[in-house]
């Protein structure tokens, strides 16, 4: 309900501003003289935006990175010789985060992301979507629907505090069709059949992508409705909420390989702080003991350095984007397909869902409609016009109130997409590639000046969620 552009919080202290200068200007007018040049300056710096960011709020940011640049804050170096369990610690947001390996019940164990300071708990499900081109509409019509049916249900479990969907794309230079002929051919095969083997590996195509398509739930024992005592119990919970999830998204139209593992997760954090370290991680994965061939010490980078553009770290220099705006059309199904698409340079595509409780979901959006009439009310008031756009944002949320009637979810979405090159003058080209492909999408990415490596970091599969860490940091 702000006013002039402001939230609400701003809209009453300027208010609250103005009347107070009104009752100084009634009682002690001579006072209005040395109070008139600070409030001007203060109004002018929270008024005046700069890419839709008041100006005071982008001050602020460059002094704290200032500030955190003079302490050293945006550099880390890990020792390679040292012997300290802590040596290979990670970087930034992802300092507090250890790696736990749990059993799955089936026979099987799967990888864990425990963060020490709040206790949250991350687990990853690997899935294989379906393409929607080779679908038929009413197909597809249905998977979106189960999708949000699948987004709503989370309404109902607070111990869930958000979901990333992240699709990492990356150019395959052809290793892994060498290395898994290799793996199959015996030396007693015969001499043709090798021939043919070799032959076929010689006339593959010599470039293709490497596709991995990864849901991660981030879960709250302290939310949970079962209590649970210690951090084994809230593994076993969190063990059973992710067998109802992932049951469930079976209708969704993706297949569900099954829980990462801890190995598995540890090699998708290095590959992404090293891109050439690609080819020999998913080596050591395929092998027969790919879960001792991987550790949280081995995820890590032995050198990172932030700046306010980019993140350089192992072998690589990383760019990171958020979502400014959403699509102002209708949505379709396939409209995320050429942002999320292989590109030639490493790139992840993040979406994060925080699903508000299903009593919170009727009350915000009546404040959503309670705002949209109070904006109509003023424009009538101050004799403006309704512009189309107004109209629109009416429109869509009183639909969005009769959808939630209807028993339709409410989450707070966000989008972060990071690229990666191997070479610093490939850098523009990546970036320029991903802007445009955002661009087609109808999507406003905004360059994450510095928070490069908060960025980075929530593209992985760790449960980094970059508004609970700044709320985190203001406490």
């Amino acid at each position: 309900m702000g006013l002039l552009g402001m939230d609400t919080t701003s809209t009453f202290v300027a208010l609250g501003v103005a009347m107070l200068l009104v009752l100084i200007a009634a009682t002690v007018p001579h006072v209005l003289i040395y109070l008139l040049p600070p409030t001007l300056i203060g109004g002018a710096l929270g008024l005046i935006r700069v890419g839709g960011v008041p100006l005071v709020r982008l001050l602020l940011a460059r002094c704290r990175w200032r500030w955190g640049v003079l302490r050293g804050h945006n550099r880390y170096r890990a020792g390679v010789v040292i012997d300290h369990p802590r040596a290979f610690q990670l970087p930034g947001v992802l300092a507090p985060l250890t790696l736990l390996s749990a059993e799955d019940g089936y026979g099987g164990r799967y990888g864990i992301v425990w963060d020490r300071r709040t206790g949250l708990l991350t687990a990853t499900l690997r899935v294989v979507p379906a393409s929607t081109w080779l679908a038929d509409r009413t197909d597809a019509d249905t998977w979106v629907a189960a999708w949000g049916g699948w987004l709503a249900a989370l309404g109902h479990m607070p111990a869930v505090r958000w979901v990333t969907v992240t699709i990492d794309t990356a150019p395959e230079p052809g290793s892994t069709l060498a290395d898994a002929v290799d793996r199959a051919v015996v030396a007693t095969a015969p001499a043709p059949a090798r021939a043919i083997m070799s032959e076929l590996v010689r006339t593959a195509p010599a470039a293709a992508a490497d596709v991995d398509t990864r849901v991660s739930i981030t879960f709250d024992p302290r939310a949970s409705t079962a209590g649970p005592k210690d951090l084994f119990e809230a593994v076993a919970e969190l063990g059973r909420i992710l067998d109802g999830l992932a049951s469930r998204l079976g209708g969704c139209g993706v297949s569900v390989r099954g829980r990462a593992s801890a190995a598995e997760i540890a090699g998708t954090v290095r590959t992404a702080f090293d891109p050439h370290a690609r080819g020999e991680v998913n080596r050591l994965l395929s092998g027969a003991n790919a879960e001792d061939a991987l550790t949280w010490c081995d995820a890590g980078p032995i050198a990172a350095t932030e700046h306010t553009d980019r993140y350089e770290h192992d072998g690589g220099v990383s760019v990171s984007w958020a979502w400014h705006e959403p699509p102002r059309q209708n949505v379709r199904s396939d409209i995320l397909a050429r942002l999320v698409a292989p590109g030639p340079f490493p790139k992840r595509v993040t979406l994060q869902y925080r699903a508000l409780p299903a009593a919170a979901a009727s009350r915000v959006l009546q404040q959503e409609v309670n705002a949209a009439a109070f904006r109509a009310q003023f424009r009538r008031r101050t004799g403006r016009d309704e512009t189309a756009r107004d109209s629109w944002d009416s429109a869509r949320a009183r639909q969005a109130a009769v959808e939630e009637a209807m028993g339709a979810g409410v989450c707070l979405v966000s989008m972060y997409a990071t690229v990666t090159v191997t070479e610093p003058e490939q850098l523009r080209r990546a970036v320029a590639h991903v802007e445009a492909s955002a661009d087609a999408a109808k999507i406003r990415l905004r360059r994450l000046w510095g928070s490069q490596a908060a960025g980075f970091a929530t593209t992985l599969p760790c449960g980094i969620c970059p508004p609970e860490v700044s709320r985190r940091l203001i406490h």
